[in-house]
């Protein structure tokens, strides 16, 4: 447990530059906080304990603003930066090393009782206000940028934005890994979102067309004003 501990502790080190000591992130990180109180929730709920499961996630929601499900499965070096109105849902799956923003929902779209939740693999970053829903698999080490909402499979090291995500760059090689650490799912140099990107050339085009069709009328009346036939009059004695 201590080893977990530590470990959770380090993780905020890792991936937040305003942590400066551990007592800080013991006392202050309310994302700490909810994941700890978590695990105690999930042993709770394994073990058949459900309504005391559930009690205690309310109360953690209360205290830290993070909803989390104790259904919900965990692992190692789990983060949650900020924290305030993330929620995560019974049937989530998260592997290690994954970093949260505030404002996530990983949600589901179906009311079935079986499997209805994403599954987050390792070292994946989501961005705050991003939503995933569904029964569907993040790969690891991708990207959700801040408010996307993610509706399907995202391959292993892409980067997703807008809203449905699009996939932004080439296709990520099998099990691709970013360098770095991205904050907030996205980095500068990342592209931009591919619907704004379409949606800039087809107005680069619509100005293009306008400037040909002033100069097309503009021609035209220089024609009409110099070059016209004079009027000749036929007939008469």
């Amino acid at each position: 447990m201590f080893k977990r501990l530590r470990e959770d502790v380090q993780a905020v080190f890792d991936r937040d530059p305003a942590a400066r000591s551990r007592i800080e992130v013991l006392l202050c990180y309310p994302g700490l906080h909810a994941l700890l109180m978590h695990r105690l929730a999930h042993a709770l709920w394994c073990r058949g304990w459900r309504l005391s499961a559930r009690l205690l996630s309310q109360l953690s929601r209360f205290l830290t603003g993070i909803e989390i499900h104790p259904g919900a499965r965990i692992g190692r070096r789990f983060f949650i930066d900020h924290g305030m109105g993330v929620v995560i849902g019974e049937t989530t799956e998260i592997g290690d090393d994954v970093t949260l923003y505030q404002g996530v929902t990983l949600g589901g779209v179906s009311s079935n009782s079986g499997k209805r939740h994403p599954t987050i693999e390792d070292e994946v970053v989501i961005g705050a206000g991003a939503a995933v829903l569904g029964p569907f698999r993040v790969g690891r080490g991708a990207r959700i940028g801040s408010n996307a909402v993610v509706l399907k499979e995202v391959p292993a090291g892409a980067t997703v934005v807008g809203v449905p995500a699009r996939q932004v760059g080439p296709r990520p090689v099998a099990e691709a890994k970013p360098s770095g650490f991205p904050a907030y799912g996205t980095t500068p140099g990342d592209s931009v979102d591919p619907v704004a990107r379409a949606i800039e050339r087809l107005n680069q085009r619509v100005a293009e067309l306008e400037r040909r069709l002033a100069d097309g009328e503009a021609r035209k009346s220089d024609g009409d004003g110099q070059g016209g036939n004079p009027i000749r009059c036929v007939g008469g004695s």
